[in-house]
């Protein structure tokens, strides 16, 4: 079936996205029933996991550092991509079609990009954040709450402006692949959706991708020099090289949970003729919904100050017993900076 046609009514009679099961006419019942199951997991776990990250750092004022003001940002936007997006595709897999309306379409699309555009860009600042902090571009700079703060109303500010331009206009919002969830209109082509999204491409990935791997890869250089010049530190050596996986575990997780969906929705978008079945069209939708499992995961519950406040929280008070080994928040010091105050800068253990 061609792309073109996935968001507007087939032809012979059979249902619009709005008006009854899509199934057997994009595919089988299983499919969609195996969709919802994923969604159920997703919202299930997305929920737990953020939930806890927003609950724990509201309870415990230790937590209240400029980084944490971040994390709890992305935990915030991922939660309302799951409430608003994974939650709503659940019911319409289940349904089989868009049970909600076209009213409903164009708001799940929005929420869904707005939120999306937010947990990439609090990535995005989350890096940045660890670049200046560790490898100290700008000198004894110290980020600070304003900073947080500045950095989390960018991300919102910078979300609204990308995400609302199709209720507006430029581009839409329109069932896509299976007809069970919405997002910017990929599918039909012309000047004024492709415009909208390259532009969307360029703003909203290739620009938080960047400044990504141009942090990330400073950040690496740095630890890797620092640990050349302490090659007797066994811990400090341990340090570089888990701090060295985190990074890459950040990389690839933001790179599986993304890059398949701006690449097709740039395809798409280029190619109007393509064929794509309706299956393989919303893989990559459903796919970056995931990462508001990942994200907390990976941001929030690889730091060790936040794991001791949540054993807390939840097993009575317990306190976790300290061991010499180092862990990936402990940076290795580099050239002239004492080690002191590189201590706790990659994953901090309290305000800085």
């Amino acid at each position: 079936m061609s792309s073109s046609n996935s968001s507007q009514a087939p032809p012979n009679g059979t249902p619009g996205p709005f008006d009854g099961p899509q199934w057997p006419y994009q595919a089988p019942r299983s499919v969609y029933m195996g969709v919802a199951v994923l969604m159920g997991t997703v919202v299930a776990c997305a929920s737990v996991v953020n939930g806890l990250v927003i609950v724990v750092s509201i309870r415990y004022k230790k937590l209240r550092s400029p980084l944490n003001y971040i994390l709890v940002n992305l935990a915030l936007a991922d939660l309302l991509v799951t409430l608003c997006g994974s939650s709503v595709s659940l019911s319409n897999n289940i349904n089989g079609f868009f049970v909600f309306g076209r009213r409903m379409c164009e708001m799940e699309g929005f929420m869904v990009s707005l939120t999306g555009i937010v947990g990439l860009w609090s990535l995005a600042i989350l890096a940045l954040e660890r670049y200046v902090v560790v490898c100290r571009p700008l000198g004894d700079f110290r980020f600070q709450r304003r900073h947080a703060v500045s950095g989390c109303a960018f991300t919102w500010g910078w979300a609204l402006l990308w995400s609302t331009p199709p209720l507006l206009g430029w581009s839409s919002y329109v069932p896509e692949g299976l007809r069970t969830s919405c997002g910017p209109n990929w599918y039909t082509g012309g000047s004024n959706n492709n415009s909208y999204i390259l532009t969307l491409f360029v703003t909203c990935f290739v620009l938080p991708l960047s400044l990504i791997l141009f942090s990330y890869t400073n950040l690496l250089v740095t630890l890797r020099a620092a640990a050349a010049q302490q090659k007797e530190a066994d811990t400090t050596q341990q340090a570089e090289r888990e701090v060295t996986r985190m990074v890459i575990v950040m990389v690839m997780a933001f790179l599986l949970c993304w890059l398949p969906y701006s690449t097709f929705a740039l395809v798409v978008a280029t190619h109007k003729g393509i064929v794509i079945q309706p299956v393989l069209a919303s893989l990559p939708s459903y796919f970056s919904k995931t990462a508001t499992v990942y994200n907390p995961i990976i941001y929030v519950f690889m730091n060790k100050q936040f794991q001791s406040c949540l054993l807390e929280m939840l097993c009575c008070s317990y306190q976790p017993q300290r061991t010499g080994k180092a862990s990936p928040g402990t940076p290795v010091p580099h050239a002239g900076v004492p080690a002191a105050r590189l201590q706790n800068k990659v994953m901090p253990a309290r305000p800085v």
